[in-house]
């Protein structure tokens, strides 16, 4: 029986399902380029099809079955214009001929997704280029998305996302399932790719929603997946619980109309204790082995903010100790950011602004909405109104998420009027 949708939901469900086509599409031809274009036809001719026909039984089948059409139309029209029929003998090997009847276990059940995010770690890229193609691919981020979680210029990131493409084809190493030994030296990559589509998912980068609940919620399936995988391993553990910890919040973090609400003010009875308590067992467990890496004390700060009842009983000389743990660890500017503001809140704000200003004379955050949007928290606190309302705008100027921008303005039109 088929169905039809309203166009949100079908965007929704399109989405939902576009990582795990390609994840299918790709290990069937082992070719990353031409198997995402195919399965961006597929996806555009659903979109067209799906809202005048109705959603078919199987949407996932569906969408296989059109992409591998048109990647077989692909070959064929290629062998055609270039008559070269040992292209097409590469391109298309006997077992690909029944393409068209894919067989049950492919259509119906086996869950490509976190396959591919360890074949996008392909040992002939850089883990910088890997991460933002498995990003591009199973994470489904935009260009831009994958630019600002990088810190880098959108058109740096598109040559880098293309440049990864091209090193895999030319490289001569098949596009496929890596190995036992292959995949546990891709693991730290692949769990810095579930890292920042969770990110993105919980505080996206761009549009008028603060959270996209279809990527936070597939990085965690994902990463549960791997714990059941690999249940001893501590940074996995400490990834899902970090991803548990902080996803526990997201109901409290908007209000009524989609408005950001910051943690000191959120109401906490709406965070979810059960992944609260979850969260917490697997840190505690992990911890306990002795192990120690930058996903736990991220989970363990988290921990600490979720057992605070109220935004005054947080432990802060606490987080500010996992804070500094953490930057031995990472040297992401991100992680030093934080560190000044649990700094503030334990030692005053005016030594959290001293901390900014070594992170402006690295200039690795530079435009960067956060560094504005922190400042002006901190001028704030240190009593400077005038100063904070300037840098609230000014974050609120380079911020692309709509939430965020209504938030800044606001805290900024606040003070301003406070002034007068």
């Amino acid at each position: 029986m088929k169905v039809t949708l309203e166009p949100r939901h079908l965007e929704h469900l399109l989405r939902e399902h576009a990582p795990r086509v390609l994840g299918a599409v790709i290990r069937k031809f082992r070719d990353f380029g031409a198997s995402e274009d195919a399965v961006q036809e597929a996806l555009l001719a659903a979109a067209l099809q799906w809202p005048r026909e109705g959603v078919p039984d199987d949407p996932r089948a569906w969408l296989i079955q059109v992409a591998s059409r048109r990647i077989t139309d692909h070959v064929r029209a290629e062998a055609a214009r270039r008559h070269r029929e040992e292209l097409v003998v590469s391109l298309v090997p006997p077992e690909l001929q029944l393409v068209l009847a894919l067989d049950s276990d492919e259509v119906a059940g086996r869950d490509d997704a976190l396959v591919l995010l360890f074949m996008c770690c392909h040992p002939a890229l850089s883990t910088a280029s890997a991460i933002a193609l498995t990003l591009r691919a199973v994470g489904g981020l935009t260009t831009a998305e994958i630019a600002k979680a990088f810190l880098v210029p959108e058109a740096t990131m598109a040559q880098r996302i293309s440049r990864a493409k091209q090193s895999i084809k030319s490289s001569g190493v098949p596009f496929q399932k890596p190995t036992p030994e292959e995949s546990a030296q891709r693991l730290g990559t692949v769990l810095h790719v579930l890292y920042l589509i969770f990110n993105e998912g919980y505080t996206a980068t761009s549009g008028p929603e603060l959270h996209r609940t279809d990527l936070s919620g597939e990085a965690i399936r994902l990463t549960r997946m791997l714990h059941t995988l690999l249940p001893e391993d501590g940074e996995v553990a400490g990834l899902l619980a970090l991803m548990l910890l902080t996803d526990a919040r997201r109901k409290a973090r908007t209000g009524p109309e989609g408005e950001l609400i910051p943690l000191d003010v959120q109401d906490r009875s709406l965070w979810d204790a059960g992944m609260i308590a979850e969260g917490i067992a697997l840190i505690t467990a992990t911890l306990s082995k002795g192990s120690l890496g930058m996903y736990q004390v991220q989970a363990a700060i988290a921990a600490v903010h979720d057992e605070a009842a109220r935004a005054e009983d947080t432990d802060w000389p606490q987080v500010q100790a996992l804070y500094e743990v953490l930057m031995r660890l990472s040297d992401n500017p991100m992680v030093a950011l934080n560190h000044a503001i649990a700094t503030a809140m334990v030692r005053g704000p005016e030594v959290g602004l001293a901390l900014l200003k070594e992170l402006d004379a690295e200039g690795r955050l530079e435009g960067s909405h956060r560094l504005d949007a922190v400042r002006a928290h901190l001028l704030e606190r240190a009593g400077r109104h005038e100063a904070a309302a300037v840098h609230y705008r000014k974050a609120a100027e380079r911020t692309t998420s709509l939430p965020e921008r209504n938030y800044l303005l606001t805290q900024a039109a606040r003070l301003s009027e406070a002034g007068t």
